[in-house]
């Protein structure tokens, strides 16, 4: 069912459903949808619960028996590689009271050791001793519970859906576009969390549209041509193609982004171009790093890909950046972004951090800044939607989607 669809029922007895059909087409959201607690645990439940999320590049977790912990929302996970190189996404609760299994952020552990009653865990979430239990207990039933797992291109991507959605077109246009980067052979070069006090609606809103670029983003505006409309920037996204197709690179795109209620989970991969004489996305155009993937010369272009509702990609010829929306509650939530080079570039002597980390940290610190003036905003009594610019059609996509899928149990 449609969100507007909605309209059609003649009674509608939560308020939530009721709120989602009398929103304006074609305008923001009403103020409950950034303060209202009910609204965010929906949000959890129908969102965050049932999409995919990429947690992490592989690369941060290269040796059997390495681990990290992830905090989303109220849940921990512990991404792990076994001794077979799997990847696993083990839920730090223990089996028996629920006391967190491990303690310490990240390290390398053969097993993992609950603080409470010593229940054990091998790093692929299986019960390996639980002492004093009676000689039936049935260990096999009682290893940790697991995340779906799926990693594409060197990227990690997770799912608590009991059933998760299918994640076949996504895998593919990963493959045409973060493949083509050479992303499975990258590592994180950094990462950095910002945490943000607002709604994380209007954190992903505002990373979608880029109308806000020119006034907000002086330093990303002098290089990325996304800052002026469609319309206006096609011979310079015409002129990147050509470049890159002259350096036998064929990318992928495609618009993908669809409801869960076809079972299958959204994205979108589109390219644009940099401004003429700009090679990549940094503070005077410059190469930052080694080239990356099958790119053997510069072609001034970037590819974006937005996945998921939480996840968001962006790629240069040598470099990438990975954006990871994390709500927290209902009026704050969590920024991380991590830096990706080639996996053989060494700091110091490939790149320097300093550059490398520029642009995006000047442009996030800006959205946070702006992100937290709307949240303050919008808190007023006084707060009412406006209209949805032109070049805010994709955060219109943004909202009606997320209408839609709060819409569905």
């Amino acid at each position: 069912m449609l969100a507007s669809d909605l309209k059609n029922d003649t009674v509608l007895a939560d308020p939530i459903d009721r709120l989602v059909s009398a929103y304006r087409p074609d305008y923001a959201l009403e103020r409950p949808f950034y303060l209202d607690p009910a609204i965010f645990e929906r949000d959890m439940e129908r969102v965050f619960f049932r999409h995919w999320h990429c947690l992490a590049h592989e690369s941060v977790i290269p040796n059997p028996g390495d681990f990290e912990v992830f905090k989303l929302g109220s849940e921990a996970v512990i991404l792990t590689r076994g001794a077979d190189g799997s990847v696993h996404a083990l839920l730090n609760l223990c089996r028996h009271r629920g006391a967190e299994v491990c303690t310490k952020e990240k390290g390398n552990a053969k097993a993992f050791v609950c603080p409470y009653h010593a229940w054990t865990y091998g790093n692929d979430g299986a019960l390996k001793a639980a002492r004093l239990m009676p000689k039936d207990f049935d260990r096999q039933a009682h290893g940790l519970k697991k995340a779906h797992v799926r990693v594409v291109e060197g990227l990690v991507f997770i799912s608590f859906a009991k059933e998760p959605l299918d994640f076949s077109e996504v895998e593919a246009l990963l493959h045409a576009t973060c493949g083509q980067y050479g992303w499975a052979n990258a590592r994180v070069a950094h990462r950095q969390s910002y945490v943000i006090d607002a709604n994380w609606k209007l954190a992903v809103e505002n990373y979608v549209e880029c109308y806000h670029c020119g006034p907000a983003h002086p330093e990303y505006s002098e290089t990325h041509a996304l800052e002026q409309p469609l319309h206006m920037i096609e011979e310079l996204n015409a002129a990147m193609e050509a470049r890159t197709c002259a350096l036998g690179i064929e990318i992928g795109s495609g618009n993908h982004w669809q409801s869960s209620a076809c079972g299958k989970e959204t994205i979108h991969a589109f390219r644009y171009a940099l401004y003429d004489g700009v090679k990549t996305g940094s503070k005077d155009g410059q190469p930052l790093s080694t080239l990356m993937g099958r790119f053997t010369d510069f072609d001034g272009g970037v590819t974006s890909i937005h996945l998921g509702g939480t996840s968001f990609l962006v790629c240069y010829a040598d470099h990438g950046m990975i954006y990871r929306f994390i709500p927290k509650t209902v009026d704050t939530c969590e920024m991380e972004l991590i830096w990706l080079v080639d996996g053989k570039a060494e700091a110091g002597v490939d790149y320097d951090f300093e550059k490398l980390t520029w642009l995006w940290r000047v442009t996030t610190d800006e959205d946070k800044a702006i992100i937290e003036h709307t949240a303050r905003g919008v808190r007023s009594h006084f707060y009412e939607p406006g209209p949805i610019a032109p070049m805010e059609q994709n955060e219109l996509r943004y909202i009606n989607w997320y209408l839609e899928e709060i819409s569905r149990p």
